[in-house]
């Protein structure tokens, strides 16, 4: 009779609620380094490849994987109903681990959309994940988890690095350079043009979250924490993930600092993930020390990556999938092959373990790199032929919400204000007529009609940087000025503004946030407001901002109904 560990059980259990809260931090990270228009589009596709792996795993991909049919194949196993006693870690039972591997299988799918966003028909999106968790990762999976030809080798992969993050990688770079680049992102000169992502806190979220649910993808991977072994173990893992991670950001941050003249934020959050995708193959198998190593060869890396598939290669990946997951992935298994200190696995190079290892290592990367690429680009091939690929030009222009969705906008409340339904009750307005009883408004003289030429009025607008709004604000109220509009506008004079780099290309500013303060004048001379302005915005560097002068014909007083000099003046 089985006996079930409680301990391992709930350990096994959480770690598969922690990695399928990755999707959410996925979807947060994906959205937030793209447009705002395929918002939508993108949150549909990372609940929806989960919802399509978990049935396609379970119908087939879970026995392919684990089944003990052969070195390269599992078996055909509809609906687990066989025995899997051979793979069950100690005193786990069954469905446990099914959900635990489940997903991870739909982790592996989730990558791919972050490099094909903002293109993909949403229908072939749900074709191919289907693909990668039916047979894509459960055979490559197989080789290295499930008793296959590498594992009887002694590959190393403890938590994914390959099987997970570089298949995941590896179909994503495929289907990106199918797909082609999004529209507007090359210039003609062949120069990539930086799109920029509509919200960088809901990626930095995203991020977060990816960080905090790898202590399960990586930890739990233990599966069991009854032993004084696994124990040590576990702690020594997710020592490792957290200081990779974090070594990985800053020497991303310093180096993209020397490169760019300063330090890039969307690289260093990706320099996180590159660090967490990096060490999980030998998380278990290396020191502390070796951890940060390799966190600081993840952390350049990954800038370099960037770079050179979509400023090189020419392949438009919005938010670093291929750079992360792939190269990333990849690189952190062949280091384990250098940095295994011979605790969970045969020493490393430099531990006096030769090269046995890092070639075991690279001769695994390589087949799964060679399997993946030769499938997904059938996989992507016959899509191409039937359902297409990639969305219509307008469609894309439009985005994708509103073309694949319906969706109008993810964002309709900052979008709009919402209409307020009417109170059938409520008082009517009070109609001003000019003669404002006390009761209703503030006792007012009511002005003489407007006469033409009784007074000058003059509108000044004045463009300048936020930064200096408050001092001018002030500034204004020491000469008499008593009210003003205050607007958030965007602008560029012949400068064009100074060049910055977002990814490691060149920001095509053309734009920039400043503000626009309106003030119309009659009593303060228009001359005191322009030099005030002046001496107060003054710094000597592109950007001060410019004042224009306009006449006014009139200015009326809404709720008093005065017009002219009076319409002007503060109450006593």
């Amino acid at each position: 009779m089985t006996t079930f560990s409680s301990v391992n059980t709930i350990w096994v259990l959480l770690g598969a609620a922690m990695v399928f809260f990755m999707q959410a931090g996925f979807s947060m990270c994906e959205a937030g380094f793209t447009r705002a228009k395929n918002t939508g589009n993108i949150l549909m596709k990372n609940l929806m490849d989960f919802c399509i792996g978990t049935p396609m795993f379970f119908l087939l991909g879970f026995g392919v994987m684990f089944g003990s049919g052969s070195a390269i194949l599992g078996w055909l196993d509809p609906m687990i109903t066989r025995d899997y006693s051979h793979v069950l870690p100690a005193g786990v039972p069954l469905w446990a681990f099914v959900t635990f591997q489940t997903v991870f299988c739909a982790t592996s799918a989730t990558i791919v959309s972050g490099a094909m966003a903002e293109r993909t028909k949403f229908s072939a999106y749900c074709l191919y994940s289907a693909a990668i968790s039916l047979f894509i990762y459960p055979i490559s999976g197989h080789w290295i988890w499930g008793g296959g030809w590498l594992a009887q080798m002694g590959f190393h992969d403890f938590a994914g690095s390959t099987a997970v993050h570089m298949v995941g990688g590896i179909c994503a770079l495929i289907g990106a350079a199918t797909l082609g680049p999004r529209m507007g992102k090359y210039g003609r000169d062949g120069k990539p043009r930086a799109i920029l992502g509509h919200n960088l806190s809901l990626a930095a979220l995203g991020v977060f979250i990816l960080w905090f649910c790898w202590f399960g993808f990586n930890g739990c991977s233990t599966v069991g924490m009854e032993t004084d072994a696994q124990m040590q173990s576990a702690g020594l893992i997710f020592f490792n993930t957290n200081i990779a991670a974090a070594v990985a950001c800053c020497a991303a941050m310093i180096f993209t600092w020397l490169r760019y003249g300063k330090p890039d934020v969307s690289m260093t959050y990706n320099a996180a993930l590159a660090g967490l995708v990096g060490i999980t193959a030998g998380c278990d198998a290396v020191s502390p020390l070796g951890a940060a190593v390799m966190g600081l060869i993840f952390g350049i890396v990954i800038v370099l990556a960037v770079e050179l598939f979509d400023q090189k290669l020419k392949v438009d990946d919005p938010v670093g999938a291929i750079s992360v997951h792939g190269v990333c992935g990849a690189l952190g298994t062949v280091l384990t092959g250098v940095f295994a200190t011979g605790v969970s696995t045969e020493k490393g190079l430099l531990y006096g373990g030769g090269l046995h290892l890092l070639g075991v290592q690279l001769l695994g990367v390589a087949a799964v790199a060679a399997y993946v690429t030769v499938v997904i680009t059938i996989v992507f091939w016959l899509i191409r032929r039937t359902v297409g690929l990639r969305a219509e030009p307008a469609e894309e222009l439009a985005g994708l919400d509103v073309s694949e969705h319906g969706l109008l906008t993810a964002y309709a409340g900052f979008a709009m204000a919402p209409e307020m339904p009417q109170d059938d009750d409520a008082p009517a307005p009070t109609v001003v007529t000019g003669d404002t009883p006390p009761a209703e408004a503030v006792p007012v003289h009511r002005a003489p009609a407007f006469d033409d030429g009784a007074h000058k009025f003059t509108k000044v607008e004045i463009v300048c940087k936020e930064a200096r709004l408050e001092a001018l604000k002030n500034a204004m109220t020491g000469i008499g000025i008593t009210g003003m509009t205050v607007t958030h506008v965007m602008g560029c004079g012949q400068q064009k503004g100074k060049p910055e780099y977002y990814r490691g290309v060149p920001v095509e500013v053309t734009l920039l946030p400043k503000v626009q303060v309106e003030i119309v004048v009659s009593k303060v001379p228009v001359r005191t407001v322009i030099e005030t302005a002046k001496r107060v915005l003054y710094t000597g560097h592109i950007g001060d901002g410019k004042i224009f002068v306009y006449d006014v014909e009139n200015v009326v007083k809404v709720r008093t109904g005065e017009e002219g000099y009076a319409a002007l003046q503060d109450e006593e």
